[in-house]
């Protein structure tokens, strides 16, 4: 038995992340990406390279100093050498998993790659929608754990902030692991469900329609309700005599506005309720919803007030609408001043038709955001502030999984990077909780080596493209 306990494997420590887990052979870690292979700790995931001019979604621009750029965005003169599978420098003091040296248009350049641990990480998430999905700063939540909140809406869609350094460590394990999961399915181009108080629930997934309350959307607005008229208002003359346009921030009445005015229009009588801003553009006509123009109203009879009787008269044609075409109605006033609903001419329910075509497909978009900090850097060369510098004065160009990677101002290194740009399952997480993501530096050798670089860890690319690495093409 002593004899058969000798002979019985190792477990050997992981040191790619602080998890340190210990791993028994023919076993993976926690984070699935390293395993014991006959005692030796191998990646899972191989080496990431992008080549030709079939790479979807790629916009891998060549970093020429010195070099003219003939506007080939897809670098498809040279393989990219992604960070995807490259693993990480835990502890951190070590050099970066691959340091790769190419000649690009005869300037020798150097590309440093690593699997980022990112703690400081999140997404911000775009949803085309006219819906209400939740009031500004509500709880976004999934498998009933906060993982962030809903932003400022913008044109046309809403804004959700999801993830960050507060919701993987600030709060409980169990919101930790929730949002950290919610964080790398999104960042992987997943389905994710997610709930937001006292609104709504939402599925998102990156480049594809959101659900909302089970239903999918189809449109984005092609404007507000003010914006609307001023676009149709031309094709409405001589059909209708009053148009309005039902809209959570922004409805639009043809009569009174400008653009009614300016087309001969006379005043119809017709009044809507809500704050008045300026001519035939009103405020707050509704609560916020899932119905016409993200109000919460499936009537919009509801926004009107009674006809003023010394100007409206019967048989006036009213034209109502919503911001995405999707729903319209057409009246005519009785003898009493009352909006009786007929079947819409066939030039109103074209124009309906021509708002709706205006209008975008809904759809999702999802942009990871993270801080490169000290110890990633540390990866890079031995005086770290010197790459944040280089990358601030644009000799160091930032990507991720080989996609290009906006930068912000200020200090550190932040970037954000939209996920449908990178290869298929470029997001990997460690159970800290802390997503993984690839991200890469490059930049003339000789500036490299100014930086204090790991110049003796520096290979050819040749060498690592014997090793069999994972090539991407059209599909990602």
């Amino acid at each position: 038995m002593a004899d058969r306990a000798k002979e019985r494997p190792e477990k050997i420590r992981c040191d790619a992340c602080p998890v340190l887990c210990y791993i028994a052979e023919g076993l993976s870690g926690a984070c699935d990406r390293y395993a014991n292979h006959g005692g030796e700790l191998v990646r899972l995931d191989p080496l990431t390279i992008i080549e030709g001019a079939e790479a979807k979604g790629v916009r891998a621009v060549p970093f020429l100093t010195g070099a003219e750029w003939d506007g080939d965005m897809l670098a498809t003169t040279r393989p990219v050498i992604t960070a995807i599978g490259a693993g990480t420098t835990y502890p951190d003091y070590k050099p970066a998993p691959f340091i790769v040296s190419q000649q690009i248009e005869g300037v020798d350049m150097v590309t440093v790659v690593t699997e980022g641990i990112f703690s400081y990480c999140g997404v911000k998430v775009k949803i085309d929608t006219d819906r209400h999905i939740g009031s500004e700063r509500a709880v976004v939540r999934a498998g009933g754990e906060p993982i962030g909140h809903v932003m400022t809406s913008e044109y046309g869609s809403k804004m959700l902030s999801l993830g960050g350094v507060e919701h993987l460590t600030g709060g409980s394990k169990k919101e930790g692991r929730a949002t950290c999961d919610a964080l790398l399915r999104l960042c992987n181009c997943e389905p994710v469900e997610m709930t937001i108080d006292d609104a709504v629930t939402v599925t998102v997934q990156a480049g594809r329609p959101p659900i909302v309350n089970g239903e999918e959307e189809r449109l984005m607005r092609v404007g507000c309700g003010s914006a609307a008229i001023g676009m149709f208002a031309a094709q409405w003359v001589g059909h209708v005599d009053e148009a309005v346009v039902v809209d959570d921030h922004i409805t639009g009445v043809l009569s009174e506005h400008q653009a009614g005015k300016m087309l001969g229009l006379p005043p119809t009588g017709i009044r809507v309720k809500g704050r008045r801003s300026t001519p035939g553009r009103y405020f707050q006509v509704a609560e916020p919803g899932t119905g016409w123009g993200g109000t919460n109203i499936d009537d919009p009879l509801l926004i009107l007030r009674e006809a003023d009787a010394g100007i409206a008269w019967p048989g006036l044609r009213l034209f109502m609408v919503s911001t995405t075409g999707e729903q319209f109605a057409y009246y005519e006033l009785d003898e009493h001043l009352v909006p009786v609903r007929k079947p819409a001419p066939e030039a109103v329910r074209a124009s309906a038709e021509r708002i709706a075509e205006n209008c975008e497909p809904s759809v999702c978009s999802v942009l990871f955001m993270g801080g490169a900090g000290g110890s990633l850097r540390a990866g890079v060369t031995e005086n770290p502030v010197k790459l944040t510098r280089s990358v601030k004065a644009a000799l160091t160009r930032v990507s991720c999984g080989g996609s290009e990677a906006y930068v912000w101002p200020g200090g550190g290194i932040t970037v954000m990077v939209d996920v449908l740009g990178m290869p298929a399952n470029a997001f990997g997480y460690v159970p800290t909780p802390a997503l993984v993501a690839p991200i890469e530096f490059t930049l003339r050798l000789a500036d490299y080596a100014a930086l204090g670089g790991h110049m003796k860890a520096v290979q050819p690319i040749d060498r690592v493209l014997a090793r069999n690495p994972r090539r991407v093409g059209r599909d990602r």
